[in-house]
């Protein structure tokens, strides 16, 4: 810190001198001005005007080493650091004989001094970075004199004997500094192209005439300050992560990252890194690490807010080009929810890609084949299962049981998550151990909830064990789903299965049976077991008319439910999982697509994936073969509607007495069951009644005509027949 103060001071008595120089000049040009003194100017040098290079970094900056290195990271790139500084031109500094009067006032030896010293001054940096030449930073250094020294523009008015103009213009510069060049006032030179200098032109006054203003930044630049323009400020935003040791397989790639970039050619335009996969996050983290290996601060941009406007797009480009030359920055462009293809948008970033500088990593899921600059593309996903489980393992400390085997066998959290769900539950369980897996299951579910609530209908499980009423076959079936969830970590990670396998992971279960027959009830039961999360996907609401938007609801889905270990219920899955249709036309194409591509999430998704369909016969046999699990829901018995008929009621429920035996002989399923019983209730809740045989058969009469079943009137006369033997008795 110390050296850097020195190096504020050494520049702020290098901009005191400069000014002082140059305000003696304008004052003897206005004083030559005013006495009538004709000063022989210069001849303007023809000068051919070349554009400037397009590669992202034709001017990459080159540093001074020793204190640069330690302390002037914010003036100094790191990738140019060890690279001594080019020879800056400067304007003539000794008298000649013949001089005109302007030259007789020569550049202080203290100036030309400081311009050679390590480090330099900023305006030498500028200069040297941006590519000025001699007349261009002072003419830059003109410009700013106005910001800097109030007296500037007075002088300015009396130079040009114009008391209108009490501001810098190039018929000003040209005549007052050394070596002018035409070309200056081009575009496509450093002043103009950089934005360093924004010219005031109304109406049809002049070029070389118009007012000049040094950029805001710049001058501050020149100061000594170095911070972001401001412009770019609103658009991009510092990665402030955690300091922590990347996973192993995620620190692989930074590792590589960090090889390309240490074997690119100096001067070279550096590749983009295209960061592929679904965790945003983690890609972040390995973007973050890669810079910082740099010495380069991370900034990152949501593609959809970058410009699309050419004018737009065209000023951010050239001012992120100007930071990363005075700046130690590098770019991460997030473009994972856009999609590739054309359009305005698409064309912006393009457009940055080809021309920006500097460091740019690219968020995306798949590979953008024409990103307008070469690219080097890396699968980032996040840590391993054995990795959480290590992560889990750290935050949690010594003491933390079969907590991380657990946590990491259910749920799939990069490293972060993983710490800040710890320390929540850490504090929720208040240092007590009997609480802290408690909170660590809610604390994670939690977490997983919101992104799976806005794709999916959840459902609260309320059914258990007991209340299912199945043989026992299909019973052991569900009980031996339950355990292989329980067990995926042991199996797969301790056991080495995970190793041997190049399938998902997951578990995928058919559910076949009638409506009413218990499907539903049984999924609930699962999440309940395992204490995991439950949502019904309405495949109405997935399945899009749009091409290729039903893939990416069902991607953003699946990706949801991987992070939380939730369950994936399938209702009515033979609408999308039916046979395959013979292709006639481009619909049926795309829609086999999209049977093809849920399969395939399906199949490797590591989580429970329940699929009830009321027509097994219907499933396409390919599919079938590719489930774990197949659990038959039979048409209940007399025996197991006489138990469901029995538990129906809760307990705070006034009943009459009920024949169970003769409602079990009622054709009903269990769906079917609770609904008469529930229409009966509120019938004896209106008649301010207890639930009676004869509100059942009266709510079984109706729940028959509803399914279109036969109906015998006798199999309905209970009420009939006992007020007929009532009256016998009476």
């Amino acid at each position: 810190m110390r050296d850097l103060e020195q190096w504020r001071a050494a520049n702020d008595e290098y901009l005191a001198t400069a000014l002082g120089w140059l305000r003696a000049r304008l004052e003897q040009m206005a004083s030559a001005e005013e006495s009538s003194v004709i000063v022989a100017p210069e001849p303007v040098r023809e000068a051919t005007i070349e554009p400037l290079q397009e590669t992202s970094n034709e001017a990459r900056p080159a540093a001074a080493p020793g204190i640069r290195r330690q302390l002037l990271g914010r003036f100094f790139n790191s990738e140019t650091r060890n690279q001594p500084l080019r020879a800056l031109p400067s304007p003539i500094a000794e008298t000649q004989a013949g001089a005109s009067p302007r030259q007789n006032l020569a550049m202080p030896a203290a100036m030309i001094e400081a311009e050679s010293a390590d480090p330099p001054p900023a305006l030498a940096l500028l200069a040297q970075r941006l590519g000025l030449s001699a007349f261009e930073r002072y003419t830059l250094l003109l410009c700013a004199a106005m910001e800097l020294d109030t007296r500037t523009g007075a002088l300015c008015a009396r130079a040009q004997q114009d008391p209108s103009k009490p501001f810098p213009t190039f018929a000003l510069a040209m005549k007052l500094l050394d070596e002018p060049t035409w070309d200056v006032m081009s575009p496509e030179r450093p002043l103009r192209y950089w934005r360093l200098v924004e010219i005031s032109q109304p109406g049809a006054q002049p070029l070389i005439g118009s007012a000049l203003k040094a950029d805001e930044r710049i001058v501050n630049y020149l100061k000594g300050l170095n911070y972001l323009d401001d412009r770019l400020a609103p658009l991009i935003s510092p990665v402030d992560m955690e300091e922590s040791i990347l996973p192993e397989s995620q620190g692989k790639v930074a590792s590589a990252i960090a090889r390309n970039l240490e074997v690119a050619e100096a001067g070279a335009p550096l590749p983009a890194f295209q960061l592929l996969g679904s965790d945003s996050q983690s890609k972040l983290l390995i973007a973050h690490y890669a810079a910082r290996r740099q010495s380069l601060v991370l900034y990152r941009l949501p593609g959809d807010q970058l410009p699309s406007q050419t004018a737009d797009n065209e000023t951010f480009v050239r001012l992120w080009r100007r930071e990363s030359a005075l700046l130690p920055i590098a770019l991460y462009l997030d473009v994972s929810s856009m999609e590739r293809g054309t359009g305005p948008q698409v064309a912006a970033i393009q457009r940055l890609m080809a021309r920006g500088a500097g460091l740019m990593f690219v968020d995306t899921r798949e590979p953008w084949p024409e990103l307008g600059r070469e690219s080097i593309a890396f699968e980032v996903a996040k840590p391993t299962s054995a990795e959480q489980r290590a992560v889990w393992a750290e935050v949690l400390g010594a003491e933390n049981g079969d907590h991380p085997a657990r946590l990491a066998g259910h749920f799939s959290f990069n490293a972060a998550t993983i710490r800040g769900i710890s320390a929540r539950a850490s504090a929720a369980a208040a240092g007590d151990p009997a609480k802290l897996g408690e909170a660590l299951w809610r604390e994670s579910l939690r977490h997983a909830r919101p992104a799976l609530d806005q794709l999916a209908q959840p459902v609260e499980p309320k059914a258990r064990w007991d209340d299912l009423e199945l043989p026992v076959t299909e019973k052991n079936l569900l009980r031996q789903i339950a355990e292989q969830v329980k067990s995926r970590s042991a199996v797969y990670d301790d056991w080495g299965f995970r190793e041997r396998m190049n399938r998902g992971f997951g578990i995928s279960v058919l559910f076949a049976g009638d409506s009413g027959t218990g499907k539903t009830m049984a999924a609930e039961v699962l999440a309940s077991e395992l204490g995991l999360l439950i949502y019904r996907i309405d495949l109405s609401a997935v399945v899009s008319k749009y091409i290729g938007e039903t893939e990416k609801n069902l991607r953003k889905l699946f990706d949801a439910a991987e992070d939380g270990g939730a369950i994936l219920f399938f209702d009515e899955a033979d609408a999308l999982f039916g046979k395959r249709s013979e292709v006639k036309d481009s619909h049926d194409r795309y829609a086999n697509i999209e049977v093809n591509y849920l399969l395939q999430r399906i199949e490797s998704f590591r989580g429970l994936a329940i699929l009830a369909s009321n027509m097994k016969g219907a499933l396409d046999a390919a599919f079938l073969r590719r489930l774990r699990f197949i659990v038959n829901f039979p048409f209940p018995g007399p025996a197991e509607r006489m138990a469901i008929w029995e538990k129906v009621f809760p307990a705070q429920t006034p009943t009459d007495t009920l024949d169970f035996h003769r409602l079990a002989r009622l054709n009903l399923t269990g769906g079917s069951i609770h609904n008469v019983a529930l229409n009966a209730a509120f019938m004896a809740a209106s008649a301010g009644t207890r639930v009676t045989m004869q509100l059942l058969l009266e709510g079984a009469r109706a729940e028959f005509r509803k399914l279109e079943k036969p109906i015998n009137e006798a199999d309905f006369r209970w009420l009939e027949s006992a007020a007929v033997k009532e009256g016998a008795t009476a």
